[in-house]
């Protein structure tokens, strides 16, 4: 399965709805996506369905931007 140009594992997981519209995240995908309780996801639209990714936490985002190229990078101070 291609999803946004790039070949992914096609999965064949399947969850159900419950009346009070909550799902349960099958073993298969939460193993996949190495889901802890507690953690939050995502659910971004794609044109084939959506698609749950983890939300980093913020200490795990620190230092990501580190050796990044600034050259032309705006500032506030530009825009007026």
């Amino acid at each position: 399965m291609v999803i946004d140009g790039r070949k992914v594992k096609k999965m064949s997981a399947i969850a159900t709805v419950s009346s009070k519209f909550q799902i349960s995240i099958p073993k298969e995908v939460r193993e996949h996506l190495a889901l802890r309780p507690g953690e939050k996801v995502a659910f971004i639209a794609k044109p084939e369905g959506f698609l749950i990714v983890r939300v980093p936490k913020r200490e795990d985002l620190a230092g990501i931007a580190r050796g990044a190229n600034t050259e032309g990078y705006r500032d506030r101070n530009d825009r007026y």
